[in-house]
């Protein structure tokens, strides 16, 4: 049997097979698309009613709020600089330590300032030595004047009976010249120009005296002057040396100290800053976003240095004003190429310590720490 004859047989055998194929494929009928069927319309139409009302709820739940991640925390950073130039003998070890207000924190060297005070403090001592000798010249010049007083008594009442005498004789001889004596009138007329001599010489001696006791008030004025002067020189040496010592003025953590024992240092010197426990969010809003904000909104903080936190806070005040307007060069929008720009205005957030929230004072919270408040604004 040759090849063709093989194939040939091969073909009829196929034959009724292929037959019974398309029979078999009459017989099953065809499915409808997917698309077509009641059930693909159900559950498409539930998922797409799901979306719509979680689209409208999300959208209702979201436009309470409004939320930024351009927030960071702030805080009026104090930075320590001494008053006076000398070495440092001692700084306290407070790095990132906190600190108490009034807390020694460096000492300078005293030299020249301590001498100051000691010649300032002995210059008082001499002016306090002035005014105790003007005041006991002034007691002294007031008792002379009441001795003058009392020594010119006796002169003006001398004076005042020749003066009578005198006038009794003038009387006298006007009735009879006779009665009187020459004599008599030419010695009482002595008599009484003697002592009235004596009362005038008497009352200059207590206008002197007088003359005394201001001269002695003067002198106590300028004694006392002059110790205001002193008490002024020792004052200044005392803050002097009080500035010798540099002290926490507020309560804070110690932080970014760049001054050891040894350091020579000066007013421009920066020995260190203090971050100070009160603390806010400074959050830079879009100016769409304030539009319904308003002081007192409750917040919602997260730090981005502890996402798994949520601390509470509230919106203490809205800066009037975009932030470009406060920048060292602003923009000059007059130009010809003016595209417009949101821009961001700064809202200042406090820190609360409500229930459910976390407490910030027990985290390690400090200035430029990222930050993302959500105010609810309805």
């Amino acid at each position: 049997m040759s090849a063709e004859d093989d194939r040939d047989n091969e073909n009829r055998d196929a034959q009724p097979d292929s037959g019974r194929d398309d029979e078999s494929s009459e017989q099953k009928p065809d499915k409808p698309p997917i698309y077509k069927r009641p059930l693909f319309w159900i559950i498409g139409g539930a998922i797409i009613a799901v979306v719509i009302v979680g689209a409208i709820l999300y959208y209702l739940h979201s436009r309470k709020y409004e939320s930024t991640d351009n927030a960071f925390v702030d805080a009026h950073i104090l930075r320590l600089q001494p008053q006076i130039s000398g070495r440092l003998t001692w700084v306290a070890d407070a790095d990132n330590r906190h600190v108490k207000a009034g807390q020694l924190l460096a000492k300078i060297e005293p030299t020249t300032p301590l001498a100051k005070l000691q010649q300032a403090r002995a210059g008082l001592a001499e002016a306090d030595a002035a005014v105790k000798r003007a005041q006991g010249s002034l007691v002294a010049a007031r008792a002379q004047v009441e001795q003058a007083r009392a020594n010119a008594a006796a002169p003006r009442a001398e004076a005042a009976n020749a003066a009578r005498d005198l006038a009794r004789y003038r009387d006298l001889e006007a009735i009879d010249d006779n009665a009187v004596a020459a004599t008599q009138l030419d010695a009482a007329r002595a008599q009484a120009r003697s002592t009235a001599a004596q009362a005038e010489a008497a009352q200059q001696q207590i206008a002197t005296a007088r003359a005394q006791v201001v001269v002695a008030e003067r002198a106590l004025d300028a004694a006392r002057a002059q110790r205001k002067a002193a008490q002024a020189q020792v004052t200044q040496a005392r803050d002097t040396v009080s500035d010798l010592t540099v002290s926490a003025p507020i309560a804070g953590q110690v932080v970014n100290r760049s001054v050891t024992t040894g350091s020579t240092v000066s007013p421009q010197t920066q020995l260190m800053a203090i971050v100070p426990d009160h603390v806010w969010i400074t959050a830079n809003f879009k100016e769409t976003q304030i539009t319904e904000m308003k002081r007192g909104d409750p917040v919602d903080i997260k730090v981005d240095a502890f996402p798994e936190l949520h601390f509470h806070g509230h919106v203490d005040s809205i800066q009037r004003g975009a932030g470009q307007a406060f920048a060292l060069l602003p923009p000059q929008n007059a130009t010809g190429n003016f595209v417009k720009v949101v821009q961001r205005v700064p809202v200042r957030i406090e820190f609360d310590r409500e229930a459910g929230g976390a407490d910030w004072r027990k985290y390690p919270i400090g200035p430029g720490m990222s930050a993302v408040p959500t105010v609810k604004v309805r």
